[in-house]
């Protein structure tokens, strides 16, 4: 059976039973997860969802995956015990995955295709977010002398600033912040391998700057811009910060200064959105700096309407 950490190894790791009753099979089921599936964060999630889907038809006595019906993927999404958003990426998987076999002829039809799955329809996010002046607050906690809040400040901004996802942070590269028009930039490669260019708002330029010239990275434009530390030092190691890193980083820091919002990498993202619309920004050009295809994406981001509920809740007067 293949493990999510596995598929960065494939061809080499195996298949479950059920989708490998023969060669041909378990070959579409590799080209699958390798030559269709590019993204690594959609693979891993895919190959969760394959595995466990595997391990329910064990338990029921199917062993081949042509003997899946849409009763079998039906009863399997009843029996999920996972949010309706979870439920839902499960289902896509396996009508992704078995469309590929089908493609292939290894299976004469769907039997996920007529599987509907459950509503869901949500007009906003639930990223945590933070005010401003906890932002603020967060910054002005951290040590700007030495390196590691120089790092952790420039990439705290990054991600506000630009409103980029943490993956594209963390694969920054030295020569990924440039100069432009008498700015500096930074170039992101944001999920889906689409690149994009945003200039640096002047507190997270004046960051960057710091961290560039403690950090003496400058001449090592191939190397990564965040890269994560020694243990228990204020070095820095060549290696990049990996999200796991970032997500322990914020943690960190936002309990040091007393922050009880349960944020996360996507919470700055959300964060920099708001306020950006807060101060009279519009959701058109919003949608164009966080490099979404629709601004129904960007709408998720917008939290404008927390303010306004908690001054109405106010006038409850009892």
């Amino acid at each position: 059976m293949f493990a999510p950490s596995q598929l960065e190894l494939l061809p080499a790791a195996s298949v479950p039973a059920l989708l490998a009753p023969d060669a041909r099979a378990k070959a579409r089921t590799l080209e699958f997860f390798t030559a269709h599936i590019r993204n690594p964060n959609t693979r891993k999630a895919y190959a969760r969802a394959g595995q466990h889907f595997a391990d329910w038809c064990a338990r029921f006595g199917i062993g081949d995956v042509r003997q899946v019906q849409p009763v079998h993927v039906a009863l399997y999404v009843e029996q999920l015990d996972l949010a309706a958003p979870s439920v839902k990426q499960r289902l896509a998987a396996l009508r992704s995955l078995f469309d590929w076999l089908v493609v292939g002829q290894v299976m004469p039809i769907n039997p996920a295709a007529a599987v509907r799955g459950p509503r869901y329809s949500v007009k906003t996010g639930k990223t945590p977010v933070l005010s401003a002046s906890e932002v603020r607050d967060l910054v002005e906690s951290i040590d700007a002398e030495s390196l590691l809040g120089m790092r952790d400040r420039a990439l705290i901004g990054t991600m506000v600033y630009t409103f980029a996802r943490v993956g594209a942070v963390t694969r920054l590269r030295v020569e990924d912040v440039f100069t432009q028009r008498r700015r500096l930039w930074v170039r992101l490669d944001e999920k889906g391998g689409k690149g994009h260019e945003m200039p640096c708002h002047h507190r997270l330029e004046e960051w960057l700057y710091d961290y560039l010239e403690a950090a003496g990275i400058a001449d090592d434009p191939g190397g990564p811009l965040f890269r994560s530390a020694r243990a228990a030092t204020d070095t820095l190691t060549s290696r990049p910060m990996s999200q796991a890193d970032v997500y322990r980083m914020i943690r960190r820091r936002a309990e040091a200064a007393g922050i009880a919002t349960a944020i996360g990498c996507h919470s700055f993202r959300a964060t920099g959105i708001t306020e950006y619309l807060l101060n009279g920004g519009k959701l058109e050009i919003a949608q164009q700096m966080a490099n979404h295809e629709s601004s129904r994406t960007t709408g998720l981001y917008d939290r404008r309407g927390d303010q306004i509920k908690l001054d109405e809740v106010e006038r409850i007067g009892i």
